[in-house]
C-alpha cells in the first residue's frame, strides 16, 4: 500500500466488499467505492469486513465528497 504526503483520515468506515482493486465502503450512510491505490498503509481499513478509521489520498476525498 502507498503512502501519500496529502492524506485524509475518515473515521467511522465499514469496508463492505472487496472488488481486489476497490473497497466499498459505507461512510456517513453511503456507499461509496475506494480505489485500493489511494488507501494509506496508517489505514485500519483494508478488506471487507474491516471496521475504523480509513486514511485515504486527499485527492480521492476530494473526489469522492469526503472533505
Amino acid at each position: 500500500m502507498p503512502e501519500f504526503e496529502e492524506k485524509v483520515r475518515v473515521k467511522d468506515v465499514l469496508a463492505l466488499r472487496d472488488s481486489g482493486k476497490a473497497l466499498l465502503c459505507r461512510i456517513k450512510g453511503a456507499e461509496i467505492w475506494i480505489p485500493a491505490s489511494q488507501i494509506d498503509d496508517d489505514s485500519e481499513v483494508y478488506r471487507a469486513g474491516d471496521q475504523g478509521t480509513s486514511v485515504i489520498s486527499e485527492w480521492i476525498a476530494t473526489q469522492k465528497g469526503l472533505t
